[in-house]
């Protein structure tokens, strides 16, 4: 498939969003998802609290933001697949219809990154059945990390959960935008904002909260090397997905009169509020216990069951921490799951049951390799030959591919598609931005989006 070969003729059929409360939670559940909740904290405390938190808002300011704004003006000029709205933006601008691929990239990473997002929002779903049915294994650092030991050794268990996480956003989207998504969203995303807000509570009324707050907002720059603070600035870009496209397949299903400016500032604002409120529940209790908050992916599966287990109610406060996971997953997951659906209902022209039950089925095979990186592959390095992936296993190679290639080229060709290919009218009548603030975004997009993106992909691995 070229991008040629997609239909210039936008067409998103009687699909709509029939509210704006549905299109602005679905966008928050998009850009939450595992980032927010489960990378978010274990970045900052791999790297240094504040002045890490600081370079990430940055890093939204000059990057996320101004690609956000370009992917919903794309999606509703278009009011199609990702593909089909860049070829027909790109026509109207009188260019290439080439300029699809970027689409391309985007649903291609949507599908990489949904095969083994499914693999760990799976773990959060078996957490909280394990806890639910089990309780937490015990108060010691070995009995934790037997049980997350024995989770990643059966494949069979890691099979069953990706394919019950997966059935569940296949279900969803199946029904479609309005009875679907949106529906799902107006349900799930108060249950998680209630659910990260009583954690938080809790976490501060047990935990070491002087100290937690310290940590997260006290910048201390001597603790920031150059690595850190291009992953900060680049963590809020990876962490909402802006170079993927989502946002300009929801956009499609946007009616005129949603002010998109005011979703992509609420859909910011909201995604940050609860990555703070995350490390708000996270920290508290890890410092209180004497953890290490820089453990890494760890810190959501071991440090903090061990945590939980030392304190009152915490079998409680584990099932309520590890349905809010779930939940994050499975709003981020939905988007990603409607990127192929898009593409094959409008490109080959299928019922939303059958394109979502093929796409699904292709990330769930797609997911079988990081189920096996946890036991049985993994001592197979299938790209030993290349030296910066020498020791990665098939999960890691597929996250390089997705995370490290995709998801950067993406945002780097979306930038450059806005800013040197649309027409600058387009950006303005469908964001209604006046003509100064127009010509303030677009040097941005020339310049400083695509600087930004290249340092923080490349220049972190350089520090290294």
């Amino acid at each position: 498939m070229t991008a040629d070969s997609i239909p210039s003729v936008p067409s998103s059929g009687s699909e709509r969003w029939s509210s704006r409360a549905g299109f602005l939670l679905a966008t928050i559940g998009s850009a939450i998802g595992l980032g927010s909740i489960w990378k978010f904290p274990y970045e900052v405390g791999t790297n240094g609290g504040g002045a890490f938190i600081a370079f990430y808002l940055l890093g939204l300011l000059l990057i996320v933001f101004p690609l956000l704004l370009v992917e919903f003006a794309i999606g509703r000029r278009g009011r199609s697949d990702a593909v089909s709205s860049i070829v027909s933006v790109a026509q109207t601008s009188q260019a290439s219809a080439r300029w699809g691929a970027v689409g391309i990239i985007g649903i291609a990473g949507s599908v990489l990154i949904l095969s083994f997002y499914s693999v760990i929002g799976g773990w959060a779903v078996a957490y909280v059945a394990d806890t639910v049915v089990g309780g937490l294994p015990g108060d010691t650092a070995s009995m934790v990390q037997a049980r997350y030991d024995a989770l990643l050794a059966s494949p069979a268990r890691l099979t069953l959960y990706q394919t019950l996480f997966l059935a569940i956003t296949a279900m969803v989207v199946g029904r479609g935008i309005a009875r679907g998504i949106e529906r799902s969203s107006l349900y799930l995303m108060p249950v998680l904002i209630v659910l990260i807000v009583l954690l938080a509570a809790y976490s501060i009324l047990h935990g070491d909260t002087g100290r937690a707050l310290r940590f997260l907002f006290a910048i201390d720059i001597d603790r920031l090397s150059p690595r850190a603070a291009l992953e900060a600035l680049g963590l809020g870009f990876f962490s909402i997905g802006v170079g993927l496209a989502v946002m300009i397949t929801y956009a499609a299903y946007a009616t005129p009169d949603f002010n998109l400016r005011t979703v992509a500032v609420v859909t910011l604002l909201g995604d940050t509020a609860i990555s703070v409120l995350a490390g708000l529940a996270v920290f508290p209790v890890v410092f209180a216990e004497g953890l290490d908050p820089a453990s890494g992916p760890g810190l959501m599966f071991v440090t903090l069951p061990l945590a939980f287990a030392r304190m009152p109610f915490g079998a409680l406060a584990a099932v309520a921490f590890f349905l809010l996971l779930s939940l994050a997953a499975l709003a981020s997951a939905m988007s990603l799951l409607e990127m192929p659906v898009s593409l094959l209902r409008h490109w080959a022209g299928w019922s939303r049951p059958a394109a979502t039950v093929t796409a699904g089925a292709a990330c769930w095979v797609l997911g079988l390799p990081t189920v096996l990186s946890f036991n049985r592959w993994a001592s197979w390095h299938p790209l030993a030959q290349v030296p910066a992936l020498a020791t990665a296993t098939a999960f890691e190679c597929i996250d390089h591919l997705a995370s490290n290639v995709l998801l950067p080229l993406g945002g780097f060709g979306l930038a450059i598609f806005a800013g040197w290919i649309a027409r600058p009218e387009i950006l303005a009548a469908e964001l209604q931005l006046s003509r100064v603030t127009t010509r303030a975004i677009i040097p941005l997009l020339r310049y400083g989006v695509p600087i930004g993106i290249a340092a923080a992909s490349l220049a972190p691995s350089v520090l290294r």
